[in-house]
């Protein structure tokens, strides 16, 4: 009996040392993944900052989701939000809304984890939006719905900007081809038919000579996009 304790004895004794050894490294491992999530979402709020501002005015805007009686149609949704005066700030809030309001379910174009990731307006009225892959990965897949989801965002921007005359949309800031594997992304989408502001390319203009500008180069707009694969 004696030698059997000092066995049980010694097998305890090499388990406590054999854990001495492993406790630390696992210990920082998981410290690890916990500094990890942190970092990550750190980055996620520098990348996504808070929406609302204190000079925010509380405002109708016209947001466009599906029709509950048709699959196949947007219609126009008119809300209050707090909306800035700053156009590019202005956008943010208004895709924000279009993917975290949608009246229902059957009425959402895009999907509830999309995240607008940046969105930048150019002097020439072009504007950027940048989104989570999210955006790619979740829309169902058909030139149908692709469309919509594009169409939702074009329509809403158009409702409610009048310096954005066409659209970019970025996939974690790279050009993607397709949305969901149908819907052209290399091209620009068209918001208004309107004509951009005339930037003078050289000197000051005057009543008889007018100076050069320079004028956006015509888009494809929505009604000419192209479906790619079958």
């Amino acid at each position: 009996m004696p030698r059997l304790w000092k066995i049980a004895t010694a097998l305890l004794a090499l388990l406590a040392f054999a854990a001495l050894l492993t406790f630390p490294a696992l210990l920082r491992s998981v410290l690890g993944l916990r500094r990890a999530d942190r970092s990550a979402e750190q980055v996620r709020r520098a990348i996504v900052p808070p929406i609302s501002t204190p000079t925010d005015t509380r405002e109708k805007a016209q947001l466009f989701w599906l029709s509950a009686a048709s699959a196949d149609t947007l219609e126009p949704n008119t809300i209050e939000l707090d909306l800035s005066a700053d156009p590019e700030q202005r956008a943010k809030q208004l895709i924000t809304a279009l993917i975290e309001k949608a009246p229902s379910q059957i009425q959402r174009t895009l999907p509830a984890d999309a995240v607008l990731l940046q969105f930048y307006l150019l002097s020439d009225g072009t504007a950027i939006a940048d989104f989570s892959e999210t955006l790619e990965t979740e829309v169902p897949s058909g030139i149908l719905n692709e469309g919509m989801a594009v169409d939702s965002i074009v329509r809403t921007l158009g409702a409610n900007l009048s310096n954005i005359y066409r659209l970019k949309i970025l996939i974690r800031g790279q050009e993607a081809e397709t949305l969901a594997g149908h819907l052209d992304l290399s091209q620009f989408f068209t918001l208004s038919a309107q004509t951009p502001p005339q930037t003078p390319a050289a000197g000051t203009a005057t009543d008889d000579q007018p100076a050069a500008v320079s004028r956006l180069p015509a888009g494809p707009s929505r009604e000419r996009r192209t479906a790619v694969g079958n």
